[in-house]
């Protein structure tokens, strides 16, 4: 997201570096890195003073505002801060990364790289052979753990695992929508203190104007008005530290004393069943504290723990501290605490300050929500959706129309309907309450299987911090009634169109394994597969990474001619953040040499982007030669004592096929899509082809022209094969696609055709084409109905 901005790449040859100047580029770019931070991380950690101790004291604990209760209450809130934030995510948790990266998703990832726990069906052996799977320590000393095997041979509980990784990943999604709400109800509520009193309904509809301004910003990029979200933080930062310094000295000084947890003992003592109930509001005061993991890989884990530890833990506990000292001598103001509690000289430039702050909070967690959309998408647990990238240099940056306005409409409906600060947080305290207790469960996992150490030790973290968060957690609950129902309905509508989506795609993918062209078949036909083989190539889109799709058999037996050309791409993600572009594609043969037939499996992980370059058909090419070449000259993949025509991959860099010597490459202008139907007869679809790059210029570009390298020593066949590939590009690329329906077989259960028939079948309606979604252009497609019966 947005301190990628910031970040210099380092050059590939830097000059070498004392222990002593090493060291200190280290600290200093941890230092940038820790202020950047705190505009992306913070926002929404920093601004709950506005609103925690007015939901702490609402309901019975009105009646109990003695100044022990008011000191337990912030003795509370120091060690809740110091055990959950401090402890658990600072100390703990940020050492649990996937490769740089954190979130719910990281901890699966791993979870599911140490331990078969993935649902995934296209994972192939070849994954495992990626640098970035192989990150953290090496799985071999737990493979024989009985855990490990338990939880591997039940699918019921894999799929339990996964699950409870999207219940909490549909939480987050639910703090994406009453973060906005919350923040900036609360931030203008203090001109309700002020002289000139604004009516609750003119405080309503400045709340929604500020929204529906945040959420219409969203597709300019976070990455404009970044530079100001660190200054607005730090600038809050000063004035809470400062305001809480100031009431701590000026209204009551023995606040200090509350730091020990015998207050918190005291305030249970007096406030009973209200004080436990109250619990709900002092959960409040460590909301945002899962962006700190979340947001790990814009960052570095150093950077977070120097910006918690040295500036947003001090002055949050000041700021709490300082509240506290005013609210023992006037306990009356306990509804608008904060805002009393500023001096009157510098009450509008904080109400200001304040304002901005909830803004930036608010933007985080919505940016935070895109990526985890994009996320769940990558794993196959949401329907696609159009992913803009607004920035040319930061790919985390990305903007989702649909979820943006999706998330406007709930977050307007929360705020026209609760109009209360104190019922939506009730929402907001148990959504986030419940994204802990879920990353707890799933940091006890990553302690057993893939930081290897023992069960014993993983029950202590998981006995300890269970118990703290299922005390918030069930004061929380108490409040559903109360507002606390929101993040369940969110979330439970979410969940079933996570689940729908994956059960449908994974019956889909099912159906296409068991229904596979048989091998033997193929090899039957000959290499012109009892048909016409006519210049130019075919590329055939399909989701298996091995075998040939059934829908191929319906080309082959219903039309007369085909592609001399066949290459079957697969497009998947795999279980890590990033794959590099060194491994990215896996080029192999499907059949003997005559047929002229490949497979290219496309790897993305769950944070790449795919973006739509334009080379994608000139690497294909380049990547297939390059195999062409590799293959002739390594035994295992030549031999002819291996009848096994597939399955045979390998791994071929994008980067290194620009320098490779298997076909010399040339840039000239082209006109874009056009010009591979340009060498047709057909004055038609030449006609058609110049309509299209005239409608779409963005999709005009270099036209790259291949030639065979005139090498003496090149085998025969190789250079053979090498002119037919050339030819073939010159004819043309058509890209070639099932356009599946998908149905619940008739012995289907009523449960079953419920989800496939109408819930499955409505979002693969309402969702993007796997065309659009794929940068296929429209005038090179061919799509081939097909029915599936799951």
């Amino acid at each position: 997201m947005e301190p990628d901005s910031a970040i210099s790449t380092p050059s590939r040859n830097p000059p070498p570096l004392l222990p002593r100047q090493l060291s200190w580029v280290n600290l200093s770019r941890n230092l940038i890195l820790a202020y950047q931070s705190l505009g992306v991380v913070y926002g929404d950690l920093s601004t709950s003073p506005l609103y925690v101790y007015t939901s702490t004291f609402t309901g019975n604990l009105h009646n109990h505002n003695s100044e022990e209760v008011i000191f337990g209450a912030f003795s509370l809130i120091f060690w809740t801060i110091t055990l959950v934030p401090l402890l658990k995510y600072v100390f703990i948790l940020l050492s649990a990364d996937d490769n740089g990266e954190g979130g719910t998703f990281a901890l699966y990832s791993l979870l599911c790289r140490h331990a078969k726990f993935s649902l995934l069906p296209n994972q192939q052996a070849a994954d495992e052979e990626l640098s970035a799977y192989k990150y953290g320590p090496s799985s071999q000393v737990v493979s024989s753990s009985p855990l490990k095997r338990f939880l591997e041979k039940h699918k019921r509980l894999r799929t339990a695992l996964l699950v409870v990784v999207l219940l909490g990943t549909c939480m987050v999604i639910g703090d994406g929508v009453l973060t906005p709400a919350i923040s900036v109800l609360s931030s203008v509520s203090g001109l309700q203190v002020t002289e000139e009193k604004l009516t609750d309904g003119e405080l309503l509809l400045l709340a929604c104007v500020i929204l529906v301004g945040l959420f219409a910003l969203q597709h300019c990029g976070t990455h404009r008005v970044a530079f100001l979200f660190a200054p607005i933080v730090i600038i809050w930062l000063i004035s809470i530290f400062s305001i809480g310094l100031y009431n701590t000295i000026q209204w009551n000084p023995d606040i200090v004393h509350a730091l020990s947890p015998h207050y918190i003992i005291k305030f249970f003592h007096e406030t009973g069943k209200d004080g436990w109930i109250s619990l709900g509001g002092i959960l409040l005061s460590i909301t945002g504290t899962e962006a700190m993991f979340a947001d790990l890989g814009h960052f570095t884990a150093l950077s977070i723990r120097l910006a918690f530890a040295f500036a947003i833990y001090p002055c949050l506990v000041v700021q709490y501290m300082g509240q506290a000292a005013f609210l023992s001598k006037h306990p009356g103001s306990i509804r608008y605490s904060f805002y009393d509690s500023i001096p009157v000289p510098v009450f509008w430039p904080v109400f200001v300050v304040a304002t901005l702050a909830s803004i930036v909070g608010s933007q985080a967690v919505i940016t935070a929500t895109f990526s985890i959309i994009k996320q769940c998408h990558a794993l196959g647990c949401f329907p696609r959706v159009k992913v803009v990238h607004t920035s040319k240099h930061i790919c985390g940056q990305i903007y989702i129309p649909e979820i943006n306005w999706i998330l406007m409409i709930l977050t307007l409906a929360i705020t026209i309907g609760f109009q209360d600060t104190t019922l939506i947080g009730n929402a907001y305290g148990l959504a986030c309450m419940m994204v802990m207790f879920i990353t707890t469960f799933l940091m006890a996992l990553v302690i057993i299987f893939v930081w290897q150490k023992s069960v014993v030790l993983a029950a202590i973290f998981l006995i300890f911090f269970w118990f703290i968060e299922g005390v918030y957690l069930s004061a929380a609950l108490i409040k559903v009634p109360q507002g606390g129902w929101v993040p369940f309905v969110l979330s439970f509508i979410f969940m079933i169109v996570m689940y729908v989506w994956h059960y449908g795609t994974r019956k889909k993918y099912n159906y296409d394994l068991h229904n596979k062209v048989s091998l033997k078949w193929l090899l039957g036909l000959g290499p012109s597969l009892g048909i016409v083989r006519v210049p130019g190539i075919g590329l055939i889109y399909s989701e298996l990474a091995t075998g040939v799709p059934a829908i191929f058999s319906h080309f082959v037996t219903n039309l007369p001619a085909f592609h001399k050309v066949l290459v079957f791409v697969c497009v998947k993600s795999v279980q890590v953040p990033w794959v590099s572009p060194e491994e990215r594609f896996l080029i192999g043969r499907i059949c003997p040499r005559p047929y002229r037939m490949y497979r290219c499996i496309v790897r993305y992980g769950y944070k790449d982007i795919q973006r739509d370059d334009g080379d994608f058909e000139d690497l294909l090419i380049q990547s297939i030669a390059e195999f062409i070449q590799m293959e002739a000259g390594e035994p295992q993949f030549s031999s002819p004592e291996s009848t096994s025509f597939d399955g045979r991959m390998a791994v071929i860099s994008t980067r290194t096929v620009q320098s490779s010597l298997s076909l010399v490459a040339s840039e000239q202008e082209g006109s874009g899509v056009g010009d591979s139907i340009q060498s047709s007869k057909s004055l038609a679809l030449r006609s058609m082809g110049s309509v299209y790059d005239d409608e779409n210029p963005q999709m005009r570009r270099h036209q790259v022209r291949f030639q065979v390298p005139s090498n003496v020593g090149m085998d025969p066949a190789v250079r053979e094969e090498l002119m037919d590939l050339i030819q073939a590009r010159e004819a043309g690329v058509a890209y070639i696609m099932g356009h599946s329906y998908v149905k619940a077989r008739r012995s289907s259960s009523f449960l079953k055709k419920l989800v496939i028939d109408m819930g499955y079948s409505f979002l693969r309606k309402n969702c993007r084409g796997p065309a659009v979604a794929l940068n296929i252009p429209h005038i090179s497609l061919i799509e081939v109905g097909m029915i599936y019966y799951v």
